[in-house]
């Protein structure tokens, strides 16, 4: 089966999908605004209250009493800096309160209005040089398709054999996955990682792997289609729920299928036949604890499994692609590009491994 050829996009073309890098501010630009309209509404009450409670000493030009809807009049015109003049201070007691709260508010009630602005524009700013430089330092990444339980949990596998947050990038159009996704410390793109778009603005080309774990086979199939067409140097490891599909993520280009359906039997079976194998199997599918699996490469031709592996028991020769037991008699004598599968205590590794 041949990888049809996708046909690249105009260079004019435009990303819309939205990029929602992790520690920003919690509060949207509505809920800032929202804060500042009832420091206002506070602002205008409270000039109301004092202009009420003082009212023998203001002066309506009307000649009437000064009511408490004329307060409120007086606290809306003076703290806006309107200031019709109908209704004003005329005692030194009101001059006073004038001078030292009212004029204090209306300061205040200028400086909510100016910061929310200011506030608004200068977060517009931090966001797109944010945005900028992060664009600029993305390369040689690995791009997580879909944030559900296989694309979380490969996620903290990833974290846990010590890949940095910064060097994972999440695509997910769900925005509950994207916002577990932002909580983690991870970046996230909205839209469907089968999109060329959506993968080009996650700079697949610069990918160092992509993992590819969507809830739908079909779209497994295409995304690892769209990716490998995109980055053909890209290491891409696929889940895929069913085997009979496993067989169309290589032909596209998959470096490595999981079959989750498969294995999770396969382990089930195991519990129940050798629950002690299974315990092991376990352990070595958590990073960071108990055993772990290794990858050591051979250096040079001629060398024996105890160099190669800085001591370490090798449990199987990757060459060419090919996968030799330990017990294997071409896995004995090793040759320079080999790929030793070791394993090893959990931790940091040992000098040497590749």
């Amino acid at each position: 089966m041949s990888v049809p050829r996708i046909p690249p996009p105009p260079a004019s073309a435009s990303f819309a999908a939205p990029v929602e890098l992790p520690g920003g501010r919690e509060q949207t630009a509505g809920q800032r605004i929202a804060r500042r309209v009832v420091i206002a509404v506070a602002v205008i009450v409270f000039v109301a209250i004092v202009t009420y409670l003082g009212r023998d000493g203001y002066v309506d030009a009307a000649g009437g009493t000064i009511s408490l809807l004329d307060a409120f009049y007086y606290a809306t015109v003076t703290v806006t800096t309107t200031g019709y003049g109908d209704v004003r201070p005329e005692s030194d007691t009101a001059r006073l309160v004038t001078t030292i709260l009212v004029t204090p508010a209306r300061v205040l009630f200028l400086i909510v209005l100016v910061g929310t602005t200011l506030e608004l524009l200068a977060e517009r700013t931090r966001a797109a040089y944010r945005l900028t430089r992060w664009r600029k330092t993305l390369k040689n990444h690995t791009i997580v398709c879909g944030f559900g339980t296989k694309g979380q949990s490969a996620v903290d596998e990833l974290r846990a054999r010590g890949v940095a947050p910064s060097e994972l990038l999440i695509i997910d159009p769900r925005a509950e996955a994207r916002e577990r996704a932002v909580a983690a410390g991870l970046a996230a793109i909205a839209g469907d990682a089968g999109s060329v778009d959506v993968l080009r603005q996650a700079g697949v080309e610069q990918a160092a792997a992509v993992v590819v774990a969507p809830d739908r086979d079909d779209a497994a199939v295409l995304i690892t289609l769209t990716a490998r067409e995109l980055n053909p140097d890209a290491t891409i490891v696929a889940a895929v729920r069913e085997e009979e599909n496993a067989h169309l993520l290589r032909q596209g280009g998959a470096d490595n299928v999981i079959t989750s359906s498969g294995a999770a039997g396969r382990l089930l079976a195991m519990g129940i036949r050798s629950p002690t194998v299974a315990t092991v199997l376990e352990d070595l599918l958590v990073g960071g604890e108990g055993l772990d699996l290794m990858e050591y490469r051979v250096e040079r031709d001629g060398m024996t499994h105890a160099e190669a592996a800085d001591g370490a028991p090798v449990i199987a020769v990757v060459r060419d692609r090919t996968t030799l037991r330990f017990d294997d008699p071409r896995a004995q004598a090793l040759q320079e590009g080999d790929h030793l599968i070791c394993l090893c205590g959990s931790g940091v590794p040992p000098a040497g491994s590749g």
